[in-house]
């Protein structure tokens, strides 16, 4: 037997070691037992290639987030079930997760159709509803507060979208949708979003999930004879892919096609099969941007190591989507609300209930608001990003923008609500520029699409309407048969030329035909015309046809090539009264008094000039003012006599003779002119006119002027007559309302400026000219026609091409201006002031020629007196006229008779002196 105690140390290594192990033991079982295990439910549809990631995604997310938080006392414990990809299966997974495992939180589900019920559920259950793939607008984390969308909402991408189309000009657009939640929710936020920048949807075809190839392929025939060329595709994969398979075989991805697809197949690109990438090459998308980053790459490199290798998985993406990296995301939000949670009792209470269905026996989270709550505050930087909930729901701050090309996507650029369209990234301020990288269009094509063609039907022109009328046929002219079976017609006019000269100028060419239309008085119209277009029987209507608010309603219109306005015109008539003062109409009231004071004053003129010497005018001084004057007078007619001694004179005669000339000339013309107007007097001045006395009223038939007289002007129907031709207008203004015509004729300027040309000396335009649009081509409603051909009529108005055309067919006759018929009524009277310059002429020569005379009379009466008196008596008489006229002033009579008595004795010395020097 050996000694026990060499068996001693051994012994107490054996208990040692036994200690140690059993407090690792224990220490081990206490941390498992201290951390907290907490039931999350996970609803997906395992059998779908985003089911399967979004699971390989959620569990590395589990593993990754407690290998870094070693130290949380709580941990998920997720509870899977296969929603079978309906909703049916998905509710009833939800159910039984809530009520049977007790979940306090749930993941998913996938679709945003199986997502409503489940919703409805979460509430009950005040269990929050946690989805990274359910993103249809329908579903709204502010009317059902316990959804939580970790994820984007379909709509923010909508404006990306518009975007993209507004860039590149197309004003049509075609969405292409499948009928579900998911698809049918982001519909009215495509539309809204398109309205603000003018753009038309004028169709919508929806796919159901389950649509066979057959009624993809009848579809898209549909949409192959409509103009509209781009398309704009929100589908999921499993419908998107057949699409577009059969879009290429229906010829549908060849030039001048355009298609745009949103992130719900731009995300999921990597799944579809090579047939369906092949057919898409061409396509434009938008995705969600997401930044790079380390961990992202690492991540990416973990998850395809994982899937090689796991056998399990039946997975053939070549890299996690954006939804495996939600759903990533989603787990660590998760995990670190749970976490803050500061009392974690995760128990469900139950309903007091007499009804015993699993529904009214569903009982409720103790913790659903306070996790709730935690959950909607976490941020934190994850694989996509940011994760930040905003009312419930991820934000997107940038979009990508990709082209299809090859095997896979190329970017071509970003969009951010800021920044708009941009090839770099701008998320600060609007770029200067919207260029995109460059682009391989469907068909290989690299020339943008203009997103629209003429609608073939089987025909290879445009069918266009042009009226056949029996007058005015300056605007259009049809030349052969008329009925509108035949396309062989020669057509001329105006507004023919302006069409013709349009579409030419055109970037594309513009192959048409055209057909004629007939109007008549009694049969067919314009507006009827334009029902032709507006049925869709034809593309377009050319012609003299007016824009006018009634009929924008059903058509478009391109921009005016005509003047607009409707006018009145009425006959002249002769005004023959003769008023008794007709005579004084030339001239007014003070120049007929200035002229014959002008008389007055010439003949005291002459007569003070001609007195002194002239004794041929007569011998007393009453004979001479007599004579003077009427001498005056005769310069009118220029008869006069008598013979004119002084030169002063001559030059007085001179000026006044020269007013009278340019008088009588001006008065003789005026008289004229005042006779032969009042002689063209409009019969008609004013519509009330027309309304007082019941008048006749002619329109032209067909046009629109018939309801504008009705609904506008007030007239009775009664009283309208429709015509066709100038003639017929002439014929009927001519016969007059008494005789089965007309009083007055109301039309569009251009026709009623055709009708003066031919019949100008006879009629006018009287009265207002009332507000027209003028003459348009027609197109239906939302032809992108309208837009080019506008621009081009525009250059044509703007280069002078259009006054040519005018020149040509509307003004080639003998032009009348009808202004001066209009303003007949009025003569153009002489004033005053017409001659103020030549009377001041004869003011300043009768001045200086009396000024003269009389500075000669005084000159030689001053010389002949100082001849024959002395100086001395000459200052000594001076003095004493001063003395006597002073006395005589201040009442002095003894000064003044002794001042009389010394003139007269001066006066007899300055005799005798005078018979002395004799």
């Amino acid at each position: 037997m050996k000694n026990p105690l060499r068996l001693l140390p051994q012994f107490l290594v054996f208990l040692v070691s036994l200690m140690f192990f059993g407090e690792s033991a224990v220490a081990g079982n206490g941390s498992a037992e201290s951390v907290a295990l907490f039931h999350v439910g996970l609803v997906l549809d395992l059998k779908s290639e985003v089911g399967e990631m979004a699971e390989s995604c959620i569990s590395m997310a589990l593993s990754d987030f407690y290998d870094i938080h070693t130290n949380y006392g709580t941990k998920l414990e997720l509870h899977t079930l296969d929603s079978g990809g309906d909703s049916v299966g998905a509710a009833s997974a939800a159910l039984h997760l809530m009520k049977d495992v007790e979940v306090q939180a749930l993941v998913g589900p996938q679709q945003s159709t199986q997502a409503s019920f489940v919703i409805d559920l979460g509430e009950k259950a005040q269990v929050p509803i946690m989805s990274f793939s359910a993103t249809s607008p329908s579903l709204s984390p502010l009317r059902s507060p316990y959804f939580i969308r970790a994820a984007i909402d379909d709509s923010a991408q909508v404006k990306a979208i518009a975007a993209i189309v507004q860039n590149f000009g197309w004003k049509e657009v075609i969405m292409i949708y499948e009928d579900s939640d998911y698809g049918n929710g982001v519909i009215p936020y495509f539309i809204d979003a398109f309205q603000e920048i003018d753009v038309h949807v004028p169709y919508r075809t929806c796919f159901p999930l389950d649509a066979t190839n057959d009624q993809i392929l009848k579809e898209l025939h549909t949409l192959t004879t409509m103009q509209t060329r781009v398309f704009i595709v929100h589908m999921s994969s499993l419908v998107g892919s057949r699409l577009f398979i059969n879009a290429d075989n229906a010829g549908m991805m060849s030039q001048d096609y355009a298609w745009i697809v949103t992130d719900g197949l731009s995300s999921l690109l990597s799944p579809l099969d090579s047939s369906a990438i092949d057919s898409m090459e061409g396509v434009l998308g938008v995705k969600p941007y997401i930044p790079k980053s380390k961990k992202l790459d690492e991540f990416k490199v973990r998850w395809k190591r994982m899937v090689y290798s796991n056998k399990s998985f039946n997975i053939e993406i070549s890299e996690p989507s954006l939804y495996g990296l939600w759903a990533y995301d989603t787990v660590w939000a998760l995990a670190m609300a749970v976490e803050e949670i500061e009392t974690l009792d995760p128990r469900f209470l139950s309903n007091t209930t007499d009804n015993l269905t699993d529904l009214s026996r569903l009982g409720y989270s103790s913790i659903g608001p306070q996790l709730l709550h935690t959950i909607l505050n976490t941020n934190f930087r994850g694989l996509s990003g940011d994760f930040h909930l905003v009312r419930g729901q991820l934000i997107s701050t940038a979009f990508q923008i990709f082209n299809v090309f090859g095997e896979g996507e190329r970017l071509i650029g970003y969009w951010t609500p800021t920044g708009g369209i941009s090839r770099q990234l701008q998320t600060t301020k609007k770029s200067n520029t919207s260029n995109l990288k460059a682009i391989v269009w469907p068909g290989d094509s690299t020339t943008k699409p203009k997103g629209w063609v003429i609608p073939t039907n089987g025909k290879q022109h445009l069918k266009v309407l042009v009226p056949m009328i029996d007058g005015f046929n300056q605007f259009v002219k049809v030349e052969g048969q008329g009925p509108i079976t035949n396309k062989t017609i020669n057509v001329t006019g105006y507004s023919i030329d302006v069409f013709r000269n349009a579409t030419s100028r055109l970037p594309f060419g513009l192959a048409y035909e055209f057909y004629a239309y007939p109007i008549r008085k009694d049969n067919g119209s314009y507006n009827e015309l334009i029902d032709e277009v507006y049925f869709k029987n034809f593309d377009a209507a050319v012609g003299d046809i007016t824009i006018w608010k009634n009929r924008s309603k059903y058509v478009d219109f391109t921009v005016p090539h005509s003047e607009s306005g409707v006018v009145m015109v009425v006959p002249l008539k002769d005004d023959l009264e003769r008023e008794i003062w007709m005579f004084v109409k030339p001239l007014s009231q003070g120049l007929w008094l200035v002229t014959i004071a002008g008389f007055i004053y010439i003949g005291v003129v002459v007569w003070i000039l001609e007195y002194p010497t002239n004794t041929t005018l007569g011998i007393s001084r009453g004979e001479r003012l007599q004579a003077s004057l009427w001498y005056s007078f005769l310069t009118l007619i220029f008869a006069q006599r008598e013979r004119i001694d002084n030169h002063l004179t001559r030059a007085v005669l001179l000026t006044w003779v020269f007013y009278v000339l340019i008088l009588t000339q001006s008065y003789t013309a005026s008289l004229s002119s005042t006779l032969t107007a009042r002689q063209l007097k409009p019969t008609i001045t004013d519509v009330n006119d027309i309304r007082n006395n019941g008048y006749y009223v002619g329109y032209h038939a067909g046009s629109f002027v018939k309801d504008f007289l009705i609904d506008h002007l007030h007239l009775d129907e009664l009283k309208l007559k429709n015509y066709s031709t100038p003639e017929e207008y002439h014929q009927a203004l001519s016969n007059g309302t008494e005789n089965g015509g007309v009083a007055a004729i109301f039309d569009e300027l251009p026709y009623i400026q055709v009708f003066l040309n031919m019949y100008c000396k006879k009629y006018t335009t009287v009265g207002s000219t009332y507000s027209s649009a003028g003459f348009g081509f027609v197109f239906p409603k939302g032809s992108p026609l309208v837009s080019y051909l506008s621009r081009e009529i525009l250059s044509i108005i703007d280069d002078g091409t259009l006054d040519t055309y005018k020149g040509r067919w509307l003004e080639n006759q003998t032009y009348c201006d009808n202004a001066n018929a209009s303003s007949s009524t009025s003569t153009n009277q002489l004033t005053l002031r017409s001659f103020g310059g030549l009377f001041l002429i004869i003011v300043v020569v009768s001045g200086l020629s009396l000024l003269i005379h009389f500075s000669l009379f005084v000159h030689a009466k001053w010389k002949s007196q100082t001849t024959k008196i002395s100086p001395k008596l000459r200052w000594q008489k001076a003095g004493y006229k001063i003395i006597y006229i002073t006395a005589a002033l201040k009442g002095m009579s003894h000064v003044t008779e002794v001042g009389s008595m010394e003139l007269q004795r001066m006066g007899t010395q300055n005799n005798r002196e005078e018979r002395r020097h004799c």
